[in-house]
């Protein structure tokens, strides 16, 4: 089923979300409509906290955005095909790299991209679907869709990497966004 996503300024997106065991009620079921939304939705990630459940389970399907560039496009990254898969519990192991800056964009923030500076490299413990203990490193899109992702997890938005004075700048485009002043091909539901 397509769930909607939450909207900008809901008090969802600002908690840092809880662990879940495999007694979770409905997890196969929440993980079938977590892969539809994201795709119906266009997007190449999904956390729960987008979908009004502060959890902590995001998806994320990397190859898409592989499938959209060219060969001499896709030797520039190493993680070229990319990933599809499932995290919960996710945790932060390790940030390595040099940061580097690319334009990110949220289903929860429809139209507002903006660039974002990110580690190469990021390790994470979490489990899989199945619940078993996954150690693993990413790199490359793969890891800035999945720390854009983990964000969530922690309360945390991609416009939070803005500068102070561009987020102002921004500020009516994400009121608009807030009080549901915007139309976009996905459901949507938005703060009362």
């Amino acid at each position: 089923m397509i769930l909607p996503i939450v909207a900008y300024g809901a008090n969802v997106l600002r908690k840092v979300a809880i662990d879940i065991n495999q007694f979770y009620p409905d997890i196969p079921l929440l993980l079938e409509d977590m892969w539809e939304t994201m795709y119906y939705s266009n997007g190449v990630g999904l956390a729960a906290p987008q979908i009004n459940k502060s959890i902590r389970i995001f998806v994320v399907d990397s190859t898409q955005i592989f499938e959209g560039m060219d060969e001499k496009e896709k030797e520039q990254y190493k993680d070229n095909p990319g990933i599809k898969q499932v995290f919960i519990n996710a945790k932060i192991v390790s940030l390595e790299g040099k940061e580097w800056t690319y334009n990110e964009g949220c289903l929860s923030i429809p139209r507002i991209r903006e660039d974002v500076s990110r580690h190469e490299k990021v390790t994470l413990s979490y489990l899989n679907e199945k619940f078993e203990p996954q150690e693993q490193t990413f790199e490359g899109i793969t890891a800035r869709v999945i720390l854009h992702e983990y964000d969530h997890l922690e309360g945390k938005l991609f416009i939070d990497y803005m500068k102070p004075f561009k987020k102002k700048l921004l500020q009516s485009k994400l009121n608009d966004i807030h009080k549901g002043k915007i139309k976009v091909d996905y459901r949507m539901v938005f703060p009362k």
